[in-house]
């Protein structure tokens, strides 16, 4: 059968890793600033634990005080832990690839979605 949001066997489903949007912050951050070391974390700990949450919906903020930064991650609740763990992949490289060294920004594909900023947020 197939499915519009992505391609789905009996029970399992391929992504659509199709980029509906990618917006970006106005400011930016310089590879020295300690907003830099917050954001690997944000973003690597978002990849690592959104596909193990229940409902794949996961907010999370950077541990250092120094800069913190915000993030929020979610995936189609259809998918596969694994499928998930792809999309949020490509969201997240398509968002650093447009949005290079700014201080927020959000990529929306079909099946997931991932966000930072410098500041709490929720949406």
């Amino acid at each position: 059968m197939k499915k519009i949001l992505g391609i789905c066997e009996e029970v399992s489903c391929v992504p659509n890793t199709n980029i509906t949007s990618v917006l970006c912050n106005s400011g930016v951050y310089t590879r020295s600033d300690p907003f830099a070391t917050s954001l690997t974390y944000v973003l690597s700990n978002l990849e690592a634990v959104t596909p193990s949450r229940k409902g794949y919906d996961y907010f999370n903020i950077s541990p250092y005080p120094n800069a913190f930064a915000y993030g929020h991650a979610a995936c189609n609740s259809t998918l596969q832990s694994a499928d998930c763990t792809t999309c949020l992949g490509v969201a997240k490289q398509s968002m650093l690839t447009t949005c290079v060294s700014r201080i927020g920004a959000r990529s929306v594909l079909y099946d997931c979605t991932i966000r930072y900023e410098q500041y709490p947020f929720d949406d």
